[in-house]
């Protein structure tokens, strides 16, 4: 079966070329994700000017803050292999912060959870930084040692707060409970794994830099394109350069919750999803949530997370539909609103693919699930409960509730399961209860039995 983005490339290219050209932008190079890798790519205009070069999936941008979500990915490795916690307060790997503002409470309210979601107060950039004036410390031993001019600037929990800080100091947690320098932790736990062999932090070995594209200036009172400006090193908080090729296979990880091999190497299913669930709103008509190292944005129906870079020379964005399996990419070397083309080619792709016929691959069930489906009954309020192997998943379903679909997670035992996240009985117990001759009789569901209601036989 044709992919359906096959069917919309004209509209996909004629919509990157109307944006490139409406915001004077010397180009960009955009593409399509659907399902397992990159489905589409389109270069407008110029990687280089003066060169006349025109952008290719394998040309290098500076993605500044998507790099982020890379720097979120190596805690949350950490954390899944028991080295930290969430909840743990940053001082405790990062003893220094003792010395930093804390007038909202303890300096232990600074934690990894809240640094991830951007809503710990931090203040947003290294000390001593001007952009205007280039002047940005990427290191953070060095800002470490100026600690008495780090501090929190807002209650935590009160408002989404960016802080570029943050992450940088989230680089250093990496580096130390794991003993590897970021840069080579990013690379070795992350990058590779995945195929990323065009991602990589600065200095570029020499092959890659010969595929970069040029940033420039935003176009402001003339047309001319000018250079813009080296910006300062920095690395976990925004240092990679990457392509769309590269991005594609990141995007269409973000999309494997289910997980293949190569993809549990890095970061399982359950914790994607962790990361890419909304954990806060960030605006008061409730378009915008904040997540772990992710924002989602909604447009229309649809809600697509997704994180953007900004600097000197390029904007950037990658946003995705996780439900629809679709995502897109925009690498701009030039200042402009990198997101909003994003989800523009996003929404083309994700309605071509809405459209098309369903593909039907049904999964085998487990035979040792088959005593346990059928109908429960809670005998107090007739509450009626169905087992189900639906999606490939054993379920619980309720026909007057379509919101409320609890997935049972298996454990050792046959009849014990755990509930999935997404609902209210999350990491609650599903135990099957059965007869000595293995016939199931009931369900206890986090606090409630729900008896088996069993088919009886018409008598003849």
């Amino acid at each position: 079966m044709p992919d359906p983005i096959e069917g919309v490339t004209d509209e996909l290219e004629a919509a990157a070329a109307s944006f490139v050209g409406q915001k004077r932008l010397p180009g960009a190079a955009v593409g399509v994700i659907h399902n397992e890798g990159l489905a589409w790519f389109g270069g407008i205009g110029f990687a280089d000017v003066a060169e006349r070069r025109a952008p290719e999936p394998t040309t290098l941008s500076r993605i500044a803050s998507i790099t982020k979500t890379f720097t979120g990915t190596a805690i949350m490795q950490l954390r899944d292999g028991g080295r930290l916690h969430l909840d743990d307060p940053a001082v405790g790997y990062l003893p220094e912060l003792r010395g930093a503002a804390s007038p909202f409470g303890p300096i232990e309210t600074l934690t990894i959870r809240r640094m991830l979601s951007h809503e710990s107060g931090l203040q947003g950039d290294p000390p001593g930084t001007d952009w205007a004036a280039l002047r940005y410390e990427g290191v953070a031993a060095r800002n470490l040692q100026r600690v008495a001019e780090i501090g929190i600037k807002i209650p935590p929990n009160t408002q989404q707060k960016y802080s570029n800080l943050a992450y940088q100091l989230l680089g250093e947690v990496v580096a130390r409970v794991s003993g590897i320098p970021y840069v080579e932790y990013v690379r070795e736990r992350i990058l590779e794994p995945l195929g990323m062999a065009s991602t990589a932090f600065e200095p570029l070995p020499a092959e890659l830099r010969s595929r970069t594209a040029t940033g420039y200036a935003r176009r402001f009172l003339s047309d001319a394109s000018e250079l813009a400006p080296v910006p300062p090193s920095v690395w976990a908080e925004g240092g990679l350069w990457s392509c769309v090729e590269d991005l594609a296979r990141w995007v269409a990880f973000q999309l494997r919750r289910d997980g293949p091999p190569e993809g549990e190497r890095v970061l399982a299913g359950s914790t994607l999803t962790e990361m890419q669930t909304a954990r806060y709103l960030g605006d008061a008509t409730w378009t915008e949530a904040w997540a772990i190292a992710w924002y989602a944005r909604r447009r229309g129906d649809a809600t697509w997370v997704q994180h953007g870079g900004g600097i000197y020379g390029f904007n950037t964005s990658v946003c995705f539909d996780p439900d629809e399996r679709v995502g897109a990419i925009a690498l701009l070397n030039g200042r402009g609103d990198a997101g909003g083309l994003a989800m523009d080619l996003g929404a083309i792709a994700r309605e071509a693919v809405r459209a098309a016929a369903p593909a039907i691959a049904p999964r085998p069930m487990p035979e040792t699930y088959r005593p346990l489906l059928g109908i429960y009954v809670d005998p107090v309020d007739g509450w009626l409960v169905r087992v189900e192997w639906r999606d490939g998943k054993l379920s619980l379903i309720d026909p007057t509730d379509e919101t409320w679909r609890p997935i049972l997670a298996p454990t050792e035992d046959p009849y014990a399961f755990v509930v999935e996240p997404g609902v209210r009985e999350s990491g609650e117990p599903a135990e099957f209860r059965h007869q000595a001759d293995g016939r199931v009789a009931s369900l206890f569901l986090a606090s409630v039995t729900l008896q088996r209601l069993e088919p009886v036989e018409p008598s003849h």
